[in-house]
């Protein structure tokens, strides 16, 4: 927080408890005592009007003029303080449905009104003005941009909220989920949360956020962010494990698939979970409801139930109910994290987004490991009936497409 100046904090104590001469004398007080430039510092410093620092200067001159023998100043005849209701009235005030006029312009209802020429238009504090001059009110933009402050009116970015469509068993299903991570974690059992963060272009690409560089030196990228045929994307496709506040992120350079996500998982077990979890019996995992992992993908249970094997644990998945994808911990608690890591960097190579999501780390002491995964992994699989026949699937008696066990043998 900015420390205020020795004048702000004067004006501050001060400004209150005198009237308009006296404030005005005050404000003439400090910019003489600061000699040249001392009416731009006062008026930066407490936001008084340079006119009005100036006239104060004037009434002190005019006093010292009239200072006696016996060096006593003596007040100006004419003392310059406005009496109680005086000076200039404020416009809302002399136009008395300037205000109403002005609010219907910005109501909800009429913003949304396909009749209202502000409908199609950026609602600024100069069309704003211009809007009202038909109606007959002489207004510029700072006076609009003033009374809305004064009723509570500020500048609003969109904000994500909206699910869209719910299913009726939403919340049941988050209940569930919980209460079979909570008895996992309780069991010294590992659940892993998995997803796709979103797939980025690599090379000289601008990336948002800033970061400190020298003065006028900032990365140079590309103007048009247009695929880069030879680097192509990025898909990181991450595995958080929930207990322990790790997580392994597999940078792949082909599609993201189920088997993709499977290997990646894998990936995680062998480098981590199994180290980490010697006696564990089963493995929990919760993920979204579509992608690579998506709860219909019949890729994504077979390669399942070949990592079940492998590792000979159950596999105990459960979905996240459709556009709650928010929800899954790993968006979070490590996605969000990454994309604040590599904030303001060109994502130049496969390498450098390996090296910076691998060095992400919170003061609660998320550790992060991540590996290139340079295997190529068609699209379009057609898992046939007699492939899922073969897979030992025990669906829950809640929504079994959502919540499901696959056996390990």
């Amino acid at each position: 927080m900015p420390i205020e100046s020795p004048i702000a904090q004067r004006w501050k104590v001060l400004h209150e408890t005198l009237n308009e001469r006296q404030r005005r004398l005050l404000v003439g007080v400090e910019a003489q005592i600061l000699g040249r430039g001392g009416i731009s510092a006062v008026s930066a410093a407490i936001g008084v009007s340079r006119l009005t620092i100036a006239a104060g200067m004037n009434d002190i001159d005019a006093m010292k003029a009239a200072a006696g023998s016996d060096n006593q100043v003596v007040a100006p005849t004419v003392q310059g303080t406005r009496q109680a209701g005086g000076g200039r009235k404020k416009l809302e005030t002399k136009d008395e449905t300037l205000l109403s006029d002005l609010l219907a312009l910005v109501e909800p209802s009429t913003r949304g009104d396909p009749q209202s020429p502000l409908r199609w238009t950026c609602k600024s504090l100069r069309n704003l003005a211009d809007e009202l001059k038909p109606k007959g009110h002489k207004v510029s933009h700072v006076v609009v941009g003033k009374l809305l402050r004064s009723q509570n009116y500020s500048l609003q970015a969109n904000v994500k909220v909206l699910e869209g469509n719910q299913s009726p068993d939403r919340n049941a299903q988050f209940e569930h989920i919980n209460a079979a991570v909570t008895a996992a974690l309780q069991a010294n059992e590992p659940v892993i949360s998995v997803d796709t963060k979103k797939k980025e272009l690599v090379g000289t690409f601008k990336n948002a956020g800033k970061e400190w560089l020298p003065s006028g030196k900032p990365d140079k990228v590309q103007v048009h962010d247009f695929i880069d045929k030879e680097l192509g994307r990025a898909n990181p496709y991450g595995v958080y494990d929930i207990g322990a506040d790790e997580a392994w992120v597999s940078v792949g350079t082909d599609h993201d698939t189920s088997a993709f996500a499977v290997q990646t998982i894998r990936r995680w077990w062998l480098s981590m979970g199994k180290e980490r979890y010697p006696q564990a019996k089963q493995l929990t995992i919760t993920a979204d409801g579509g992608g690579s992992n998506g709860h219909r993908v019949r890729l994504w249970k077979l390669e399942l139930s070949q990592l079940a094997k492998e590792i000979g644990m159950d596999i105990h998945v459960h979905h996240f109910p459709p556009g709650t994808s928010k929800w899954n911990k790993i968006e979070h608690r490590l996605f969000s994290f990454i994309t604040m890591n590599w904030r303001g960097r060109p994502l130049v190579s496969h390498e450098v987004i390996v090296n910076l999501i691998a060095n992400t780390k919170t003061r609660s002491g998320l550790a992060v490991q991540a590996g290139l995964d340079t295997a190529e992994y068609p699209k379009g699989l057609v898992i046939s009936d007699a492939q899922m026949a073969d897979i030992k699937i025990d669906r829950n008696e809640f929504h079994g497409d959502w919540n499901y066990c696959i056996r390990s043998g």
